[in-house]
């Protein structure tokens, strides 16, 4: 069988190459999401982050092999910032504040310019790893409980705050196949 035979096929990819998979994954949709925050329009930017971010976690089903529908993605999306990121980034408000002050000239525009795509990516890697956490350890759409990953919400963060604040040149590893066992239900 093919190489890419085997990248459609979940069932026949190994925890690693799946872990890696979905971290690719991710980290694409983070930096769709950065993009998407650039957007001049006011909150026309956050319903495409919004977007991007359903596409990620149906990708990332596709890879965990779980079921996905539309409507229940939408749902625990929703859930999902509302209830984790607030812990222990920005507030989904502060979304929408950074949306809203592309109405005011120059100024407005510039500071949103600055700080949109920073959030926009920021949320989107945060529950990009929470998905792929919640997936490797068994997980679906059905059973996913928000509030049980807040302390690895709060790991995630010190993590980049870590990263940082560290040597140069260290890139933020998200999530691994360490973490993901340290975090099982």
């Amino acid at each position: 069988m093919s190489q890419a035979a085997v990248e459609t096929n979940p069932t026949q990819m190994t925890d690693e190459r799946r872990d890696e998979l979905a971290q690719q994954t991710v980290k694409r949709f983070s930096a769709w999401s950065a993009a998407a925050g650039v957007i001049p329009v006011p909150f026309i930017d956050a319903m495409v982050v919004s977007g991007v971010q359903l596409q990620m976690l149906r990708r990332l089903a596709e890879i965990y092999d779980v079921p996905f529908s539309d409507n229940i993605g939408k749902s625990i999306l929703a859930t999902t910032v509302g209830s984790i990121i607030p812990v222990s980034a920005a507030a989904p408000a502060a979304v929408g504040l950074a949306s809203a002050l592309k109405f005011i000239p120059v100024l407005g525009m510039s500071v949103a310019a600055l700080t949109m795509p920073a959030m926009s990516a920021g949320a989107t890697y945060l529950v990009g790893n929470v998905f792929i956490q919640h997936f490797a350890s068994g997980g679906s759409l059905l059973d996913f409980k928000p509030g049980e990953y807040r302390e690895f919400v709060k790991t995630q963060m010190n993590k980049a705050q870590a990263n940082r604040s560290g040597p140069q040149g260290q890139p933020f590893s998200g999530s691994s196949v360490a973490d993901k066992h340290a975090y099982t239900k």
